[in-house]
């Protein structure tokens, strides 16, 4: 049996969508196949070992404190009793301090594989600016955008329109779940959205809005990574942390996406071209928009997609015959095998 250990929450505005994907993971992991131990890390980042049964929206600083032994082969340890050797370390933990390369760099140092790609692969997907740069260059198509960094005088929306177009897309460089994203058409939105996109990060992305259907396929492995056929995200002028996760959203997700037969293996083999463009291993949800002349864009890469009751990656993957479990299971396989 495989000991497993779920890490979620963290210190990101992400917190309460990571507490969510660890529950549905902690439910579809074969009990006769893991020992799980979860440890949560609170807003202000104390890491607690914590019960399922006791888990709740978000992780508090009530439980067990977890401490790190680096050099040990049991490295965790809660009131000075050893943790046990882990065989593999499931992180959900999305955004900053999770999805960025740092928590990966921690357990380099601790040797203790896990789940979804690398220090580098982490680290440029969650920089929008440096993953655009990285899939320009490989031959692939990004929304024309401008790079705004804290300090820097900001630009009139006017001047703005001239370079990327009239409807604009405001984004902190290094946050998910559309955190701190506005679709900007005037001067006025215009002032909101830099203000707010800057209390995520120091630099932030102006994109041009591209007109096309927003598609998602879900691409799983290392050095020779499957892809799944996509699905599509039907909501309005654009898919806002509301949308994803409130109770009342209109957004409508449609699996398998319809797609002429003819340009899905071109979808397909676009999302593993980004992939492996940034060196991404494990697992990761790229992202595309699919304009009416069949340009193909390529806008996200994932690299810890939500595991929600309605997120898109596991859905894709049950679509093409991937049950949720097996999923888990694939996921872990692949942990380990990197890791050894």
């Amino acid at each position: 049996m495989k000991h497993i250990l779920v890490l979620c929450g963290g210190q990101s505005p992400e917190h309460e969508i990571s507490v969510r994907s660890a529950k549905n993971i902690l439910k579809a992991m074969d009990r006769s196949k893991y020992d799980v131990t979860l440890v949560g890390i609170s807003k202000n980042g104390a890491w607690r070992l914590i019960s399922e049964e006791e888990m709740g929206d978000e992780i508090n600083t009530q439980g067990r404190e977890v401490t790190i032994q680096p050099g040990q082969a049991s490295c965790l340890s809660s009131d000075g009793k050893s943790l046990g050797e882990i065989d593999a370390v499931f992180p959900i933990l999305h955004g900053p301090n999770g999805e960025d390369g740092t928590i990966q760099g921690l357990f380099r140092l601790l040797k203790l594989p896990f789940v979804g790609p690398g220090v580098l692969g982490s680290a440029v997907s969650m920089d929008k600016d440096v993953t655009k740069r990285l899939l320009r260059d490989s031959g692939m198509k990004v929304a024309d955008w401008v790079l705004i960094q804290k300090g820097e005088a900001i630009p009139s929306f006017d001047q703005i329109a001239s370079k990327v177009g009239s409807t604009v897309f405001v984004k902190p460089a290094n946050m998910g779940s559309s955190v701190g994203v506005h679709r900007v058409t005037n001067g006025d939105e215009w002032k909101h959205a830099i203000a707010d996109a800057l209390k995520y990060d120091r630099k932030v992305l102006v994109e041009r809005g591209i007109k096309g259907r927003e598609l998602e396929c879900a691409v799983l492995g290392n050095e020779n990574p499957e892809a799944t056929g996509v699905g599509e995200v039907q909501s309005g002028d654009f898919y806002s942390y509301e949308e994803k996760y409130a109770s009342a959203s209109h957004a409508e997700i449609i699996i398998p996406a319809k797609i002429d037969a003819k340009c899905l293996p071109i979808l397909k083999e676009t999302a593993i071209k980004a992939y492996k463009s940034l060196d991404c291993e494990g697992m990761a949800r790229v992202d595309m928009f699919l304009t009416d002349t069949g340009e193909i864009y390529v806008n996200e890469v994932n690299t810890i997609p939500g595991f929600t009751s309605i997120s898109m990656y596991p859905k894709l993957w049950e679509e093409a015959g991937l049950s949720y479990s097996d999923l888990i299971d694939k996921l872990i396989d692949l942990a380990i095998e990197r890791g050894n």
